[in-house]
């Protein structure tokens, strides 16, 4: 397998979000024929600091290591039955293979959580199991990979020579349904599935995201395999401590009418334990999902709002069948 399938963009150009420098406009090239071709590539010079990950990935590793009984304070009614939360929190490792936290935004607090009645903007009370250090530093994180997924969503606009800032008609604070997710792949004895295709052992199975993009970073470990859609050939993302990798997702293939292709991946099993951190950047839970939001001079509000694409999205998942 090679290497070089999967590109590496440095987009420093595009951070002061000014997307019309002559540098900008290369890197927004790239953007899109990585999107177009493949539907992954890794960036670097997102901004974002190495040790503030580094310390986001330990933070995800000490709670991996508490104990279930105090994990499972942060998990939802169908694993604690004294929680009221249903889609945030942990999950265990009997459901796939593999653990999970999800975080929705920090700044969501339990009275607005209360008074919204979403299903999926719900508060989580880390300080259950967080240091106030800690939630800090994952609160920081995510506002960071929230910008920089933000910027990424604004490139895509340029692409379609739109004004970025409509970004905000489709991306709201305290309304988008972004998760932050630790997966945590304890010593698996057995694979999760073996593959129908190729034959090859998963720790996790072949899928498609739900949302606009995944900005994910992955341990040395590895093992993230992404396939490409002509050939159905399988490529290794190779680790790469200064970047972070970017998949499109569904609801980015709906909004540029199947131009940028949600694409299959998969993570390969593997008999030592493995953390990898993606962040799922979706729509206000109240976005209207009109194909005519990047493609027409007028954005039609109309259409399936993004809380019910993505509830028809999660159906495939098992830790979501609750």
């Amino acid at each position: 397998m090679t290497k070089s399938y999967i590109p590496t963009i440095n987009i420093s150009s595009l951070l002061k979000n000014n997307f019309d420098t002559l540098n900008a406009i290369k890197t927004l090239k790239k953007i899109e024929k990585a999107c177009v071709d493949i539907g992954f590539f890794q960036i670097t010079g997102h901004g974002l600091n190495l040790n503030r990950i580094k310390e986001t990935c330990e933070i995800g590793n000490k709670f991996f290591n508490l104990t279930d009984k105090e994990k499972k304070k942060l998990s939802p009614k169908k694993w604690n039955k004294k929680n009221n939360n249903v889609y945030r929190g942990y999950f265990p490792n009997d459901v796939n293979g593999k653990e999970g936290l999800d975080i929705g935004d920090l700044r969501v607090t339990e009275n607005y959580s209360s008074r919204l009645k979403n299903q999926y903007i719900e508060h989580l009370n880390l300080e259950s199991c967080f240091s106030k250090k800690s939630i800090k530093i994952l609160n920081n994180y995510f506002d960071s990979i929230y910008n920089l997924s933000e910027t990424l969503f604004k490139s895509v606009i340029k692409l379609n020579k739109k004004n970025p800032n409509i970004s905000s008609k489709a991306f709201s604070r305290l309304k988008t349904l972004s998760t932050l997710r630790f997966n945590y792949y304890p010593n698996q004895t057995k694979p999760v599935e073996i593959s129908k295709q190729d034959g090859v052992a998963l720790g996790c199975e072949t899928h498609v995201d739900s949302g606009i993009f995944t900005v994910l970073y992955q341990d040395k470990k590895g093992g993230l395999q992404v396939q490409n859609r002509k050939t159905k050939k399988w490529y290794d993302v190779p680790f790469n401590k200064k970047a972070l990798v970017v998949n499109t997702g569904r609801a980015l293939e709906f909004l540029t009418k199947n131009k940028f292709k949600a694409t299959n991946h998969r993570v390969l099993w593997n008999k030592s334990k493995r953390l990898s951190v993606p962040f799922f950047f979706e729509p206000s839970y109240d976005f209207k999902m009109n194909k005519s939001f990047l493609n027409s001079k007028k954005y039609l509000n109309t259409g399936q709002i993004y809380e019910k694409f993505l509830n028809q999205s999660l159906k495939k998942f098992v830790e979501y069948q609750r």
